[in-house]
């Protein structure tokens, strides 16, 4: 999943979300059975409390007596955890009784302590007990007896605060399985969602893919709503782009048609007077016609290139080329080489192609002694300015004379021949330029190994 995809953008943020909603959520519903849990122990305290000091008035008006056995086992049992005791106060002689489960040792009391009682008159605190144990007490300071022998007693009762810890521990532990697990259900969920949800853009790129390969005219297959409306306005572009290049073409042809007429009229009219004027009026529309034809042809090309899904395949075009050439020159006895894989294709127009390739073999045959050579293959990178991704490396060698270091350094001129001694206008190797030129690609001359020219042409790659 790349980072600057959408399923990456709605994944994390879904993520997000529940790494900051669930721990929340898990904190306020782990307080809520704290606070419940907490409460309903205070609770048994308080009751156990207030069922002490009842039993043990009860029974005596002088004084406490030792509360009967009401049904807690907890307390008759050694270090328990659970206590009751009850303890003179002011100094004064009187009876101290504890329950069987502290073994004679005495309870901590939150008035020795000075803290407050509540507004039952109960104090609360959390002490170290018997055995090393850690408690709770709540104590409240009771009048037993009636005039002259009544005497404030501080009766306290405590329970074992590891109960409380080890049920909250207990529950703290299922409460973060249960939220993982919910957590990681959710991601799990949000992944298939995104996944589910956007697969529908995964086809809208292949189909985009086909249509650029030359496969598919057009964006087809049922698409959800929401995305209906990008197929339509896709189609309509792919069909308008279609309807421009058409309209260009039908305006270029009737343009050259308009132009190349009255040009070759003046022409041959300007050539029968042998006057300055009319060889002044010849050169002109010489220089004229060249440039109608250099911009017609730019003119051609750029509305070719501009239309989208046009795909050659090279070997073909290659094959085509040499069958034509080997007729051409079979005087010449020159051999031929064909090194291109099955499959590698120009994203471009079959014209185009043809028309580059076809300049190439022929100034090549024209040139070479024995041998000329066709190399095509798909390059990482080596593009035009240092440009990355995939191209077409196309290369056109032979064994003939070659170019000196000084003519590969000139720049590839419309018209201008190397060499006066072989026929040809001169174009070829500028229109290969334009053409490469327009298809964002480009074209260079160096030494072959051979010893004669190799033409270098990059152009774009079909994948």
């Amino acid at each position: 999943m790349k980072t600057n995809s959408l399923a990456f953008r709605l994944f994390v943020t879904a993520a997000a979300w529940v790494l900051v909603v669930l721990p929340i959520a898990g904190w306020i519903i782990f307080s809520r059975y704290r606070y419940e849990a907490v409460t309903t122990f205070d609770t048994r305290i308080s009751f156990f409390l207030t069922v002490v000091i009842s039993d043990a008035d009860e029974h005596s008006e002088s004084g406490p007596t030792p509360p009967n056995n009401w049904g807690e086992g907890l307390f008759e049992i050694t270090h328990s955890g659970w206590y009751w005791q009850i303890k003179p106060l002011d100094g004064r002689p009187g009876p101290t009784l504890r329950s069987r489960s502290l073994s004679g040792d005495g309870l901590p009391l939150p008035s020795e302590h000075k803290i407050e009682p509540n507004d039952k008159e109960v104090r609360w605190g959390n002490f170290v007990g018997p055995g090393d144990q850690r408690v709770r007490i709540a104590e409240q300071v009771y009048v037993f007896g009636e005039g002259k022998s009544a005497q404030r007693y501080s009766v306290a009762v405590a329970g074992r605060l590891s109960e409380v810890e080890e049920n909250l521990a207990a529950f703290r532990s299922q409460l973060i399985q249960a939220l993982a697990l919910a957590g990681i259900g959710l991601l799990a969920v949000t992944l298939f969602q995104i996944r589910f949800g956007l697969f529908p853009l995964s086809r809208v790129e292949q189909s985009l893919a086909a249509i650029r390969s030359g496969e598919a005219a057009k964006l087809d297959g049922e698409l959800p709503t929401e995305i209906k409306p990008l197929q339509q306005e896709l189609n309509a572009l792919l069909k308008s782009n279609q309807e421009i290049v058409e309209r260009a073409r039908t305006h270029v042809g009737n343009l050259a048609h308009a132009l190349k007429t009255p040009l070759a009229v003046l022409i041959n009219e300007a050539r029968g007077d042998p006057s300055p004027l009319a060889r002044k009026v010849a050169e002109q529309a010489d220089t004229m016609t060249t440039q109608v034809n250099l911009y017609l042809d730019r003119a051609r090309m750029a509305a070719r290139i501009g239309v989208i899904g046009r795909v050659t395949e090279v070997r073909p075009v290659g094959e085509s080329i040499v069958r034509a050439l080997e007729r051409i020159y079979r005087d010449k006895q020159i051999t031929y080489s064909l090194d291109c894989p099955a499959g590698t294709r120009f994203q471009g127009e079959r014209q185009d192609l043809e028309e580059m390739l076809g300049n190439l073999l022929d100034n090549a045959s024209k040139w070479a002694r024995s041998r000329v050579s066709l190399v095509a293959a798909a390059t990482s990178g080596g593009g035009p300015n240092g440009a990355s991704g995939n191209w077409l490396e196309i290369r056109v060698d032979d064994d003939g004379p070659g170019l000196t270091p000084e003519q590969v350094a000139e720049p590839i001129a419309r018209g201008r021949r190397l060499d006066e001694t072989k026929p040809g206008s001169g174009l070829g190797h500028s229109i290969v330029a334009d053409l490469a030129y327009c298809y964002s690609g480009k074209f260079e001359l160096t030494r072959s190994e051979a010893g004669g020219l190799s033409a270098r042409l990059t152009l774009p790659l079909a994948t």
